[in-house]
């Protein structure tokens, strides 16, 4: 898990005395009935305003504790939902309360963030995307199940209502972003492909893919969301892929990755190769508009403009 410095503020909750006895008390409970015990002092390496994250040393090696705030207390249900549904490629979580939405996982091994600047490659992520496309897949008919777990309603239906929602409530908007209606447009042209809406992760990036046990695992699922699943190559391709080895903007042609990515709908929608890279051409533009509403943080409005700036340069 990656260290994270504290913000001042609201992540004081997290170094509260109370939280940290609650905490602590929980995870030895949980832990007790998995047969395994707290064997050293717990760390807390990573705290941010809407998180938390300590490691747990036990007789069998680190676990893992997280709690979010109410934005994302979701990751512990869907985490639950979707990880049998997965193939292996999601963990099954040790413990979690959907209540407090706190959540125990055992180890993951090394981030792909930290293998790549050794292995010098991007050639796993052929492998996390056709892996992470059958997950959406496979949860395509767990959709009222995801959206009654807490996961934000991002469906094309509602998108053009939510960007004309955040734009009011942002300043200094760009005067090149369109109005809801020409969301809509989009939204309809893209949902003629007749691909189903499922879970989307919407922060899938190096930082949240995990070695496992030699298999490539993806966690950190409290950004997810339900909408369609290719908007999930906005982050991914053009906000990681295409950055390469080296972080030199568009050093690494996206167009093999997106073909990974898109294997598991060849097969499993009778559509063209065409059509289903021009559905997923104007869902990569789309993609930052779905970004912008649901990541978008009041104190941290410059995240927000960043994404509709990458819906702007984008072209559909």
């Amino acid at each position: 898990m990656p260290t994270t410095p504290a913000s001042p503020g609201l992540s004081d909750r997290w170094r509260d005395p109370g939280f940290l006895d609650a905490a602590h008390a929980w995870i030895a409970d949980r832990l007790s009935e998995c047969d395994r015990a707290v064997v050293g002092a717990i760390e807390q390496p990573h705290v941010t305003d809407w998180s938390t994250v300590m490691r747990v040393p036990t007789e069998d090696g680190p676990v893992w504790f997280k709690a979010n705030d109410e934005s994302m207390r979701h990751e512990a249900a869907v985490t639950a939902l979707v990880a049998p549904r997965s193939a292996g490629r999601v963990p099954t979580p040790l413990a979690g309360d959907p209540r407090t939405g706190w959540l125990l996982l055992a180890d993951a091994g090394p981030r792909l963030r930290d293998v790549i600047p050794v292995e010098r490659s991007l050639e796993r992520w052929h492998d996390v995307l056709e892996a992470y496309a059958r997950i959406q897949v496979a949860c395509e008919d767990e959709v009222d199940a995801l959206l009654a777990a807490g996961l934000p309603d991002r469906r094309l239906t509602t998108l053009p209502e939510a960007y004309d929602d955040l734009l009011a409530r942002l300043d200094d908007t760009d005067p090149r972003l369109p109005g809801a209606g020409a969301i809509a447009d989009l939204c309809e042209r893209l949902a003629a492909f007749g691909i189903e809406e499922t879970v989307q992760h919407d922060d899938l990036h190096d930082g949240q893919v995990f070695l496992g046990n030699g298999v490539h695992q993806v966690l950190d699922w409290g950004d997810a969301c339900v909408s369609h699943p290719f908007f999930t190559l906005a982050v991914t391709l053009e906000g990681v892929v295409a950055w390469g080895v080296d972080d030199e903007e568009g050093s690494e042609d996206v167009e093999p990755y997106r073909t990974s990515y898109l294997r598991p709908y060849a097969e499993r929608y009778p559509l063209t190769d065409a059509d289903l890279h021009e559905a997923a051409r104007v869902a990569t533009r789309l993609g930052w508009i779905c970004r912008a509403v649901n990541g978008h943080l009041p104190q941290d409005p410059g995240h927000t403009h960043t994404r509709l700036r990458m819906f702007l340069d984008g072209g559909a």
